[in-house]
């Protein structure tokens, strides 16, 4: 489903013309973009258009970090006396986020539903979400492990996204997508066209999800005893994932005395700490109830919470997770097994 329009206009401009654009945003606004750094891409800051790259298939990591950063604090919290004061730490500024994949765009209406559509909001998810304009880029062909349209997504959906861009000849073509996205545009300097998007190449296989229904019937399966052998409780799929969205907080204490923080980090249900309580108890001891939790999170449980949808699932179908795992744990297969068992 393709997120409504605020218009039917549709600009070509030419590689130097998005440049500048982005040069000239960049100067009122954070500019954040796919940047190599080490070897590895990811969505990183940039300082102009020139640090970003153009071609790629998509950052090792999702845009979800900006949204909900791998660490962050919370609060700050000083100690005088018995007299405490907790400073609240909300994210400032408005930023641009360009270059954004589609998987990436789900994975944040995904996060959405979560942090914003159900109460209480998420004010350290909701500040950056609001400040944000999302700029996507449509992919030209899926990847070697991407499947999201398996998973309702497409290499070109502009869902998600303010202002959407694809790669045509020539240049780019340029959607607003909603009014965030158009008060970005120069209107005037740009020539409208008539000229349509051509479809992505869609060539990688479609797996077919399970039906919700299904799932509780397989939940003591032998499967996920035999597939949770190779698992390593890295967590590697839930930190590359652009849905996972588990997290820990804890106080620290600062170097200075009487100061304490409070920050949030990610967390995994495949970890084998994951919601340890008092006394050294752990609701999933062993592998195999970890991994499927993983699963059923992802095909049922976060959809039924928060209703996404039978046809709706938090896998947005970007492979990362399967690139990430060191011992190919792929997610595909489980729904291929998944298939078979229904």
């Amino acid at each position: 489903m393709s997120a409504p329009q605020t218009n039917n206009k549709t600009w070509l401009i030419s590689q130097a013309t998005l440049e500048n654009w982005l040069d000239s945003l960049a100067k009122a606004r954070s500019l954040i973009a796919p940047r190599e750094v080490d070897g590895v891409l990811l969505y990183r800051p940039v300082e102009n258009s020139r640090q970003m790259q153009w071609d790629f298939t998509r950052p090792v990591l999702s845009a979800k970090e900006f949204f909900f950063p791998s660490t962050e604090r919370l609060l700050k919290i000083e100690k005088t006396g018995q007299q405490v004061t907790l400073l609240e730490t909300l994210p400032e500024g408005q930023t641009i986020l360009i270059g954004v994949r589609p998987c990436d765009a789900r994975g944040l209406q995904s996060l959405d539903a979560l942090f914003l559509s159900h109460a209480p909001t998420d004010p350290y998810y909701a500040h950056p979400r609001e400040n944000t304009a999302i700029i996507g880029l449509a992919c030209r062909e899926m990847g070697s492990t991407c499947f999201c349209t398996s998973v309702g997504g497409a290499p070109d959906d502009p869902e998600g996204m303010d202002v959407m861009l694809y790669e045509t000849e020539g240049g780019y073509l340029v959607r607003a997508m909603t009014e965030k996205g158009l008060a970005l545009i120069p209107e005037t300097e740009w020539p409208i066209t008539d000229k349509v998007p051509e479809p992505a190449k869609m060539d990688a296989p479609l797996y077919t999800l399970p039906q919700q229904d299904s799932l509780p019937i397989h939940f003591n399966a032998d499967y996920w005893k035999h597939m949770s052998e190779r698992c390593l409780s890295c967590r590697a799929c839930a930190y590359v994932c652009p849905t996972c969205r588990c997290f820990i907080i804890r106080d620290e204490a600062l170097t200075t005395p009487g100061q304490f923080e409070r920050i949030r980090c990610w967390d995994a249900c495949t970890g084998e700490n994951y919601r340890r309580v008092a006394g050294g108890h752990r609701p999933r001891a062993s592998q195999g109830e970890r991994l499927r939790n993983r699963f059923y999170c992802k095909f049922y449980y976060y959809s039924k919470q928060y209703g996404l949808g039978e046809e709706t699932s938090a896998c947005t179908g970007c492979g990362r997770c399967v690139d990430a795992c060191p011992v190919n744990i792929d997610i595909t297969e489980v729904l291929t097994e998944l298939g078979r068992l229904a």
